[in-house]
């Protein structure tokens, strides 16, 4: 009796223990993001979504689930060999996404090698047509040709690539060496380029400062010497001015006084020392007339009574020849100081225009140069 008992407990607790399995293999949950393949006696039966589900147990299989996030997966530096035969490691970096649970299960084993493989081979024929310089400088136009290969080759497999980024591109040592030298070099032709053409300003803003200085100063000279000119004229037109009104002084006065010929030879004959005083006058010219002259003196003085053996007394003439006399021999009187006047001035100009030269001094348009005689 009691080992009916323990044999009808037993099947009970298996009973239990089988309902409890059952119920565990028929509920699933399957959380958000993923996604889980249902095959029934190893067939495809249907694609798990995010949620509570049922399914028959001993009957339908779930495989593990699969992640429907974008994921990212680093790849090992790879050995490329550009277009100029030099070997340089590529480290590449994808970003993806299941987009079709069913097609990355069935359609390739490994999804995850696949990609890897795809994007070496990708990455030999791209890099192949490049030469390393190009390789350096074109990580754009690399990740856009891996990506659209890469996207038309998954699509397939129900996965989508994003994005190809290019982690790393490091040449060989000895090339970076050569890279760093080059860079140098660079560096110190632009260093040099830069002092040149910092001179070379500084040098054309010196040379158009001192021109502009240069036109400065001639201009102020211009100025300067056109004012000088400007002077000199002013006052050789003042000093001609003033000559001029002494010799209408000098031309008025003499004819007030109605000089006769006689007087104007004696006035003459008293203005010839003084031509000849100065150190100057080494030649000077006697006019013919001085003879006429010589003679209308002594016929003067012939004709004038004399005492005590000399010249006419001025006192014994009439009174109006004396008072004609008187004013012919004023007027002759300035007239002498300012010819003498004219005469110093024009023999100082002569002087310093050509000093140790010898002159021609003469008066009247009936002086002979024949009649010359030395000093």
């Amino acid at each position: 009796m009691e080992i009916g008992t323990a044999v009808g407990l037993f099947l009970a607790f298996l009973f239990a223990l089988f309902i409890f399995l059952t119920l565990i293999r028929s509920v699933r949950i399957v959380p958000q993001a993923r996604a889980g393949i249902v095959e029934r006696l190893g067939r495809y039966q249907r694609t798990l979504n995010p949620g509570l589900t049922i399914v028959v147990p001993f009957v339908d299989r779930v495989l593990p689930l699969l992640d429907l996030r974008e994921q990212v997966v680093s790849f090992p530096p790879q050995p490329v060999i550009t277009q100029d035969n030099l070997v340089v490691s590529i480290d590449t970096v994808i970003y993806y996404q299941v987009t079709d649970p069913k097609a990355a299960t069935y359609e390739i084993a490994n999804y995850i090698a696949g990609i890897e493989q795809l994007t070496v081979t990708t990455l030999r024929n791209v890099i192949g047509g490049m030469d390393l310089e190009k390789t350096l400088t074109s990580r754009e136009e690399i990740n856009n040709a891996l990506r659209s290969v890469l996207d038309e080759a998954t699509g397939k497999w129900g996965i989508r690539v994003n994005r190809v980024e290019l982690k790393a591109i490091d040449p060989p040592p000895s090339i970076k060496d050569a890279m760093e030298k080059q860079m140098r070099a660079d560096r110190d032709k632009r260093a040099v380029i830069l002092n040149a053409e910092g001179v070379r300003q500084s040098q054309i803003l010196t040379a158009e400062g001192q021109k502009q200085a240069a036109i400065l100063q001639a201009e102020g000279q211009k100025a300067a010497a056109i004012l000088a000119a400007e002077a000199g004229k002013q006052s050789a037109i003042l000093r001609a001015d003033g000559e001029s009104q002494a010799i209408q002084t000098v031309f008025h006065a003499i004819h007030r006084g109605n000089p006769d010929q006689k007087l104007l030879s004696y006035q003459y004959l008293q203005m010839l020392p003084k031509i000849a005083a100065g150190d100057a006058n080494k030649v000077w010219i006697v006019p013919s007339e001085l003879g006429r002259a010589l003679e209308g003196l002594g016929t003067l003085a012939g004709s004038l009574p004399t005492s005590a053996g000399g010249l006419a007394d001025v006192g014994e003439l009439p009174e109006d020849v004396r008072r004609q006399q008187q004013l012919a021999q004023q007027a002759a009187d300035e007239a002498s100081a300012q010819a003498a006047a004219v005469v110093d001035a024009e023999q100082e100009a002569l002087e310093q225009a050509r000093p140790g030269v010898s002159g021609w001094v003469g008066s009247g348009p009936a002086a002979d140069p024949g009649t010359a005689a030395q000093a």
